[in-house]
């Protein structure tokens, strides 16, 4: 049984480029049913479709390549 929620976080994802980079990633990801982010937002929104188990594993990838999420 699917446990997918829609998850927001705060993030350092501000410009074309930062999106450009963390597209990739995210693409690749199974887990991960949708996501966007809204660098035109002061909070620079990522938002997420997903499970709620696969959060950490998203947050350490994205450290990995430079960006934080902090959950909203």
């Amino acid at each position: 049984m699917s446990n997918v929620r829609e998850f927001r976080f705060k993030t350092n994802i501000n410009c074309g480029r930062c999106v450009g980079a963390v597209t990739p990633l995210l693409d690749g990801r199974e887990e991960i049913k949708s996501w966007k982010v809204d660098i035109a937002s002061p909070d620079k929104v990522l938002t997420l479709q997903t499970e709620p188990q696969f959060i950490p594993g998203i947050s350490a990838a994205l450290a990995d390549i430079g960006y934080y999420i902090e959950q909203m």
